[in-house]
Formats: C-alpha cells, sequence, structure tokens
C-alpha cells in the first residue's frame, strides 16, 4: 500500500527537486548573453504596508495662549475687559488693591533719601580731613574711619536702591497687563473678590495660530514624526474631508504602564474654530516579510539564489530562506526589493547575465 503523503511534504519535495534540477541545468548553460530566453516572471511582495488609521481625539486650542495671574495678593477693584473682547499687547485687564504695596514704596523711597543725604555728608566730611591730615591736623586713624563710615552708607545706599526698585515693581505687579494681542476667553475672579499672588485670573488667547493635543499609546509614538502630516476631521462635520495637521511636538515614551503620550499637531489657518471637537488620523506602518514563488528558488553551489530581471537581463541574487508559506517562501536579502521581478519558469535555460523575453 502507497504511504499517504502530507502537501507540505509534498511541497518540500518538490522544492528539493527543482533545487537540483537548478544545479544540473548550471552545468549544461550555454555562455552569458548568447541568446534571449523565454521566462515567466512574479513579482517580489512584502515591504512596508498600512494597517487601519486610528483616530483620536482632541479638542482644538490656540497655539498663543496664557493663564493670567497677579504676582501679589489683594482685592480685584477694577476688571477692564469683558469675556471674549480683544485687547491689544500691553493693555491693562484688571487692577487688585493692597494697602501695603504703596506705603512700602513711600518707606523705600524716603530710606533711600536718608541714606543718600548721609553718604553726602560723610564724603564731605572725608575730603576736608583728607585736606586737614595733610596738615597733620586729624590723624590717619581719625581718617580711616571716616572713610569706612563713608564707604558704609555708600554701600547701605545700594541696598535701599535695591529696596525702592523691589517695592516699585510690587506695586507695578498690581496692574495686569496683556502679554499679547488676542482674545479673552475666560474670567475666573470677579470684582471684590481677594485674589492671592499666582492664583488664575483670567486666560487670553491669540488668533494667530491653531493646535489640538492628542494623547496616543506609546507604541504609536514609533509612526509619527516631526513635520509629518496628518488628517484631523471635524466631529461635528464628519462629512467633509479632513484638514491636513502638520506634528510640531512629540512627547518621549515614559516607563509607566498604560500611560499615553501627547502628540501636538498644528493647524492650517482659516481651517476650524477654537474649542471645536476633532479626530486626528494615524495610521501605523509594520514591515512585513518578504516573499517570492517557491519554483523561482534555485540551490548553487554557494547557497540559495533567485533569477531578478531588470532591464531585459536575468542575474542571480543571494537569499536566506526562513520558511515556506503555501506556494511562496519567506526569504531574508539585502538586495531583493518588493516589486522586483523573479523567473519562476524557464530557470533551467537561464544563465547569470542572459537577456530575457518576458512571456
Amino acid at each position: 500500500m502507497t504511504p499517504f503523503r502530507t502537501p507540505v511534504a509534498l511541497i518540500f519535495l518538490a522544492a528539493s527537486g527543482l533545487f537540483l534540477s537548478g544545479c544540473m541545468a548550471d552545468d549544461v548553460q550555454e555562455a552569458p548573453g548568447e541568446h534571449v530566453v523565454s521566462v515567466r516572471v512574479s513579482e517580489v511582495t512584502g515591504g512596508e504596508a498600512q494597517e487601519i488609521t486610528l483616530r483620536f481625539s482632541g479638542i482644538v486650542r490656540s497655539t498663543q495662549r496664557a493663564t493670567l495671574t497677579f504676582q501679589v495678593s489683594g482685592t480685584l477693584r477694577e476688571r477692564a475687559v469683558e469675556l471674549g473682547q480683544t485687547v491689544a499687547a500691553g493693555d491693562v485687564l484688571a487692577r487688585v488693591y493692597n494697602p501695603a504695596l504703596e506705603p512700602a514704596r513711600d518707606s523705600a523711597r524716603a530710606r533711600l533719601e536718608e541714606l543718600r543725604t548721609g553718604y553726602n555728608q560723610a564724603k564731605r566730611e572725608w575730603e576736608r580731613s583728607s585736606r586737614l591730615h595733610k596738615r597733620g591736623v586729624v590723624s590717619e586713624q581719625n581718617l580711616e574711619q571716616i572713610a569706612a563710615r563713608r564707604d558704609s552708607l555708600k554701600a547701605s545706599v545700594a541696598t535701599a536702591q535695591a529696596s525702592l526698585s523691589e517695592a516699585t515693581q510690587l506695586l507695578q505687579e498690581s496692574t495686569l497687563r496683556a502679554p499679547f494681542g488676542g482674545r479673552v476667553e475666560a474670567l475666573l475672579v470677579e470684582n471684590d473678590e481677594f485674589v492671592a499672588a499666582g492664583q488664575p485670573v483670567m486666560r487670553l488667547s491669540s488668533p494667530e495660530g491653531k493646535e489640538v493635543e492628542v494623547r496616543v499609546p506609546a507604541y504609536l509614538l514609533a509612526h509619527v514624526s516631526v513635520d509629518q502630516e496628518l488628517p484631523v476631521w471635524s466631529v461635528q462635520n464628519r462629512i467633509e474631508a479632513p484638514v491636513t495637521g502638520s506634528v510640531v511636538e512629540i512627547a518621549q515614551a515614559g516607563a509607566i504602564r498604560g500611560e499615553l503620550h501627547p502628540v501636538l499637531v498644528s493647524l492650517p489657518v482659516n481651517t476650524l474654530d477654537t474649542g471645536e471637537p476633532v479626530e486626528v488620523g494615524i495610521t501605523p506602518l509594520r514591515e512585513s516579510a518578504l516573499t517570492v514563488p517557491l519554483l523561482s528558488v534555485i540551490r548553487s553551489a554557494d547557497g540559495m539564489r533567485v533569477f531578478r530581471v531588470r532591464d531585459g537581463v536575468a542575474r542571480r541574487v543571494r537569499i536566506d530562506v526562513e520558511r515556506v508559506v503555501g506556494e511562496r517562501v519567506v526569504v531574508r536579502t539585502g538586495e531583493l526589493e518588493p516589486g522586483d521581478q523573479v523567473v519562476y519558469a524557464g530557470i533551467t535555460r537561464l544563465a547569470d547575465g542572459d537577456a530575457v523575453e518576458v512571456r
């Protein structure tokens, strides 16, 4: 009774026979380039492949925006803007009242004037004593004491100047001004409320540019790059074609399991509105294995080969066979590329460098 052979065994037997026939044919080939050989070819498949586009939600926001605060505490006595109002850089937005600020400035100014007067007097006294010292009226020790007092007062004047500058700056900080031109998008404190130093008072945004931030898993960070263009869909108008955004920032992958990482996408001008919900599409790319037809593989004295056809000429290309998948072979090679043409019929009549006619 004839033993039953599995399809896999038959494939490997066919491949082995083909490898052997390739060797026998190599021994009887004519000199390369003497004739044109009719062959059949097939494409090398594999390489880069795209998966399904994944969409990540985000909210359109202004590129230039700021949450404004006072550097001093106090009661909000004046708010010069309303919600949605457009302001220019340097415009007064709000003021707080702190009863200690003006007296502190006035006290620092008076202290500075007092020390300046004393320093000027000490300087004149040293000049007089210096002249008397030359005539022997004032001793060296007294002159040194007067000079020390003069220098001490000079240092005190510098300290008082710094204190006055600080007090003046704190008083100026009680007035909030717009750092850039834009629109008031949020008011967080009402008139007559107490405002602590550093407490958010209002938010300001500029209409000059827009962006959206989405958070993605760590494995997707390898599939985006700076300046890469990504589609951005409006959630409110899903039937409209997406606008094209550009990646401007990519977060570094962290060590926390399951953490999502921000990707910042810049949007074209005059497209989407601030606050509009959108979806950003990211398409992962993966490298698929290179495969060639099983019938195209031949065994030679120095390893596995296939005949690649370019410009009507067949050339041997070395390959490393990984495994057989159906009627194709998964190979590793540094020469073959996806889309290359390899010979799978007519191999026994071929030599390296032969001209071929593809049927």
